[in-house]
């Protein structure tokens, strides 16, 4: 089996994942996927594509991530692992959209507007 590849974004995050054949290696920036990620919970949400489709065991995976906190990282990784899913197997896409691991979350941090503290907080306002 060649190589698959596939994107995935959230928020300023981006993941780039590269799919082969194996023992169910998961390699981030050439560090292991539980000393990138040392929570269980964040590593389970990057599992959970893998999980749905019983193929944890059988696709090393390498990936090229930047940008964002932990959160939006591990949630662009879900999302690039979920595509490379559906690039290898079709049939797959229809459990893993039911689940929502195929859409993309667009929301990301509103911009600062001129004349205003934060993106939507105006200044204090007093008539004294």
């Amino acid at each position: 089996m060649e190589v698959i590849n596939a994107l995935g974004r959230r928020k300023s995050a981006v993941a780039r994942v590269y799919l082969t054949e194996g023992s169910g290696k998961i390699t981030i920036n050439k560090r292991d996927l539980k000393e990138y990620f040392p929570s269980e919970l964040v590593q389970y949400v990057v599992k959970q594509p893998l999980n749905l489709l019983n193929v944890a065991e059988k696709y090393d995976i390498k990936v090229n991530l930047y940008g964002g906190g932990y959160t939006g990282q591990s949630q662009a990784l879900r999302l690039a692992i979920a595509r490379a899913l559906v690039k290898i197997n079709a049939d797959d896409k229809k459990a893993l959209r039911a689940e929502g691991f195929m859409t993309r979350d667009s929301r990301a941090v509103e911009r600062k507007k001129p004349g205003q503290p934060k993106a939507r907080r105006k200044f204090q306002f007093s008539k004294r």
